[in-house]
């Protein structure tokens, strides 16, 4: 891809950890379009306040993982492996992006996504709400605050859900998630990532396990309810091959483009914990085979994506139910478009293009239609 003479000029700075794969991957699809790279803005820096932006930069604003001190930072100088501390990582995360906008905006710069989508997107509950009241279908979910494991057993019994994922409000890439279920005789058994240590921290993990003894199960509740909790319904998944399937849409410019089926043995499909990537095609065929039909899918990912107009990007977890004859959206990421080595979806207009070409191609678009306006 590369500009056309009658291009804008364009120049890219992003915020983002130097030497991540999100920035490289980003950068090299700047420059695959025939610009120059972009100017990578060091989170670290940002959260020192020793950074800027010129005139006319075109600002994204990446993810702030996978740089322990800069997620340290985030957490008031907590360990980045543990759980806990996600309220405050939100408050300051959300402030800094805030701060980065006003910065932007003196400077004469332009940030590339709205401070008040992320707002809204890292925090489970509001996200879930905004979903809901635009129509979007989503799982159902409690409404109270659960304030421990005794008010979330009985939330969930009031609402007949013997079956529920237990999410850590502020939390990412399944980080906390309980996939919770009771049965008969008082049993409980809970299927997470979360390591519980002999004196009760819990710390992340790339293993999931299953407690199955209460007060185990509760500790862990107790614990992940002080940084507040959404709870929703598990809804019963399709399938490939025996293990759970859901879909990773991405969304650019409004327009689905790029989708991967993730599969897994557990109830998290998450990639990095032991998930695998899915045949999409066998997905598309289900969903027609259904009466729902692929377009509704994607259609359904796009109206979630519309909830945030400000967002130029987003990817939505899409949750088929078992023969994929209905879909609900599970979750909205803010940073969801790291999906390295896809290509865009036939009719999409980014077939040979990854996540990131598709975004440097959907900002070249917006900025040649605004140039022209104003000509």
């Amino acid at each position: 891809m590369s500009p056309s003479p009658s291009s804008p000029a364009v120049r890219f700075a992003v915020v983002g950890n130097p030497g991540n794969r999100r920035v490289t991957m980003f950068a090299d699809a700047v420059r695959a379009a025939g610009l120059p790279a972009p100017r990578v803005v060091a989170w670290s820096d940002v959260l020192r306040g020793t950074y800027g932006f010129a005139p006319g930069e075109l600002v994204r604003v990446d993810s702030p993982g996978e740089e322990p001190e800069v997620d340290r930072a985030l957490r008031g100088g907590a360990d980045p492996t543990r759980v806990e501390g996600g309220a405050l990582w939100y408050r300051r995360f959300t402030a800094t992006v805030e701060e980065v906008a006003r910065t932007a905006a003196e400077a004469g710069a332009t940030l590339l996504g709205e401070p008040r989508d992320i707002a809204v997107l890292f925090d489970k509950r509001l996200c879930h709400a905004r979903l809901l009241a635009a129509g979007v279908p989503v799982p159902p979910a409690l409404t109270a605050p659960v304030r421990g494991w005794a008010d979330l057993k009985e939330q969930l019994q009031a609402a007949g859900m013997p079956r529920a994922f237990v999410k850590p409000a502020h939390g990412s890439s399944a980080s906390g998630v309980i996939a919770l279920e009771f049965g008969g005789r008082g049993q409980v058994r809970a299927t997470t990532s979360v390591e519980r240590t002999a004196d009760g921290r819990l710390f992340n993990s790339l293993h999931v396990r299953r407690y199955t003894a209460e007060p185990e199960v509760a500790s862990l509740v107790d614990v992940l309810a002080g940084d507040g909790l959404h709870v929703e319904r598990w809804l019963p998944k399709a399938a490939q091959h025996g293990r759970a399937a859901d879909l990773r849409v991405v969304v650019v410019d409004g327009r689905a483009t790029h989708a991967v089926v993730r599969t897994s043995g557990s109830p998290m499909t998450n990639l990095h914990l032991g998930g695998a990537r899915g045949d999409l095609a066998a997905a598309r065929a289900a969903a027609e085979a259904s009466g729902l039909g692929w377009d509704a899918v994607t259609g359904i990912a796009e109206q979630a994506a519309a909830c945030f107009p400000g967002t130029p990007c987003v990817g939505v977890d899409v949750l088929p139910g078992i023969g994929w004859r209905r879909v609900a959206v599970g979750e909205v990421n803010a940073f969801g478009d790291l999906l390295p080595r896809l290509t865009g979806l036939p009719g999409s207009g980014a077939e040979e293009q990854d996540t990131y070409a598709a975004q440097v191609g959907a900002v070249l678009r917006r900025e040649g239609h605004r140039a022209a306006a104003a000509a």
